[in-house]
């Protein structure tokens, strides 16, 4: 009975110092690869034009930091990238329009609602954040999910928002 009783209070105690809360379309990423038999793959070329997402923080640069990392994992899954994510914020609109120039499928977009570190002793990292995959051809909707995640004090806004958007990302 202790034992139980010990394990359920470091569990609680465990649950109260991260959280991890996620919504996404039920659709995932379009695949990059695609089985011809057991031994080969297939890669198609996938071309996704990304602009930084928009800032709706206190924290300078959040949504290009966001973006970046977005970045950096869809190009490790295989897609080809065109990088708006060091240019300016662009409207929906005006994404549209420059992703349709860039000739890509698709494009990201989205907004980032905190990226920062929380008050208090610890001062553990705070992410959340919006992205959307849209067919370039007629801004349909492909994928989108939201989150949001905080991590112990000793973890970083860049590693908690890069596990976050990983599971985000997951096929």
């Amino acid at each position: 009975m202790l034992k139980f009783l010990l394990l359920t209070i470091i569990s609680l105690l465990l649950a109260g110092c991260t959280s991890n809360v996620m919504v996404s379309t039920r659709k995932a990423l379009p695949p990059v690869y695609k089985d011809i038999n057991d031994t080969h793959q297939e890669k198609k070329d996938i071309t996704v034009s990304v602009f930084r997402l928009q800032n709706f923080t206190d924290t300078p640069r959040a949504g290009m930091r966001a973006s970046n990392i977005a970045e950096g994992i869809l190009k490790s899954k295989g897609y080809q990238i065109i990088s708006h994510v060091y240019e300016k914020e662009y409207s929906f609109k005006k994404a549209y329009r420059k992703a349709k120039n860039d000739g890509s499928k698709y494009f990201l977009f989205g907004g980032v609602s905190e990226w920062r570190y929380k008050t208090g002793i610890d001062g553990e990292p705070a992410v959340s954040l919006q992205m959307s995959l849209y067919k370039t051809k007629n801004k349909k909707l492909i994928w989108s999910a939201t989150g949001s995640d905080s991590d112990w004090g000793n973890g970083s806004i860049g590693t908690t928002a890069q596990s976050m958007m990983l599971h985000m990302m997951e096929e």
